[in-house]
Parts: structure tokens; C-alpha cells; sequence
């Protein structure tokens, strides 16, 4: 691992009013690495997504990038700097063609008139699906036609072209079968060889165990500790997610 993480976060504490969602998390991502973060429902794993995303910010504690501290107010203050999620219900536009999706919000215009570039977004989306195996019938589409695993393949290819740092996934594959799931994690894997960090919450410990590099684990808001998949097990992980040890 780099001497630097891309991403650190010291001391995060969030409440919400009176109730108290994350107290005292720390945590560090490394380059090419993938983490998983853990926990029963309420245990504070989609606050800790959307603080990292800029959607909530934390009352204390300080968030790093490459070793400088930064705030992250809004999303697009967090994409501008790298940072990109993928959400379970994916945010894409059903109606509107896979190279729209890829590009939405950043569209591709010809000089001088301002004029969408389509034929070049269509080009450039086709070779971020090839370079990541996603398959799909063609980048005109529309996304209202494709499978769930080729939409969250499309949400994540999006994700891994605009990320430069970081990737965030939030329960990528909780509505897909067996099948479309092992082809969502073939995707996810490939990540680590483009050097993003990458940060996954997931229900399944099978899941967590094929795809991940440590296990943080969250109960109640309070980290309960971290561990090297490798060195671990599901007894382990368990205990550390329920409190009752086995």
C-alpha cells in the first residue's frame, strides 16, 4: 500500500437532532483496495455513504484526500474531486439512452453552436463498457430495455469513468439473482486493477469475503473494529455485527 491514502476519515461523528448515527469512525482507504463495510440495519453504513458523498456533513471530525483535508458540502463538491457512488436504485434515466446516462449531466457538445455531440458519447461509452466487459445490445439502448445486472453494469462503468479517487457502492447487486450478481462482482473486482479505492456495503457475507480486502464493522453507530479478510471469518464478523459472541 501507498504511504498516503486517498481517502481518511478521523474521528466522524454525525447526529441526527438528539440521535446519535455515527460516533467516533476512523478509517482509511488505500489505492487498488476494496473495503467493506458491515452492519445490521441502523447501524449508521448509508450515513457514513452519504458524509463521504457530501450529502450529510459531519458535526466533528475531518475527512482526507491524498493526505489534505477537505469539505465535502454538496455532491458535486465530492465528484468534483473524484468521489462517485453507485446507489441500489442506480439514479438512471429509464427513458433516455445509455451513452445519455453515462454522460448525463456532463454531455459532450460540438463548437460553436453547443449542439450535443452524440456520436461521440455514444463512441466513448461503447469503449468504457468493452474496457469492462459490461455487455449490452448497444450504447443507443434505452435503459428502460436492459437487464438489472446491465443497468448496475452501466451505473458502475459511469461511476469508474468519472471517479478518479473513489468509488462508493451501495448494495450493487441487493435486487439481482445469482447469475447477474456474479457478473456485477466480476465487474467490481476488475476495479482494483484501475488503482480507484473502493468502498462496498453489503447484506451478503459471502459477498463481502469474495470481493473485499478488509471488513470494517458497524453496530449502533459505533465502529466496532476492522479486519483483514484473509485473517477472519464469518463467525468472526458475525459476532463483531450482532455483539453475541459464538
Amino acid at each position: 500500500m501507498t504511504a498516503t491514502p486517498v481517502l481518511s476519515l478521523n474521528n466522524i461523528h454525525k447526529a441526527f437532532g438528539g440521535v446519535v448515527a455515527i460516533k467516533d469512525f476512523s478509517l482509511e482507504l488505500f489505492p487498488g483496495e476494496i473495503v467493506a463495510l458491515v452492519g445490521d440495519n441502523g447501524a449508521g453504513k448509508s450515513t457514513l455513504i452519504a458524509i463521504v458523498s457530501g450529502l450529510h456533513r459531519p458535526n466533528s471530525g475531518e475527512i482526507l484526500l491524498d493526505g489534505e483535508t477537505v469539505s465535502l458540502s454538496d455532491a458535486s463538491s465530492a465528484r468534483s474531486r473524484g468521489i462517485e457512488v453507485v446507489y441500489q436504485d442506480l439514479a438512471l434515466a429509464d427513458e433516455q439512452p445509455v451513452f445519455m446516462n453515462m454522460f448525463l449531466g456532463r454531455e459532450l457538445t460540438r463548437k460553436p453552436l453547443g449542439l450535443l455531440d452524440k456520436s461521440r458519447m455514444r463512441r466513448e461509452t461503447q469503449t468504457m463498457l468493452d474496457q469492462l466487459d459490461v455487455h449490452i445490445p448497444s450504447a443507443g439502448s434505452k435503459i428502460r430495455d436492459l437487464s438489472g445486472g446491465q443497468r448496475q453494469g452501466v451505473a458502475i462503468a459511469r461511476a469508474t469513468h468519472w471517479a478518479s479517487k473513489l468509488i462508493l457502492l451501495d448494495e450493487p447487486t441487493a435486487a439481482l439473482g445469482v447469475a447477474e450478481t456474479a457478473k456485477v462482482e466480476e465487474i467490481v473486482a476488475a476495479l482494483k486493477e484501475r488503482n480507484l479505492a473502493i468502498l462496498i456495503v453489503s447484506h451478503s457475507l459471502d459477498q463481502v469475503f469474495r470481493l473485499s480486502d478488509r471488513i470494517c464493522v458497524l453496530r449502533r453507530g459505533v465502529q466496532i473494529g476492522v479486519r483483514s479478510t484473509p485473517e477472519t471469518d464469518k463467525n468472526e464478523i458475525v459476532s463483531m455485527i450482532t455483539g453475541v459472541h459464538a
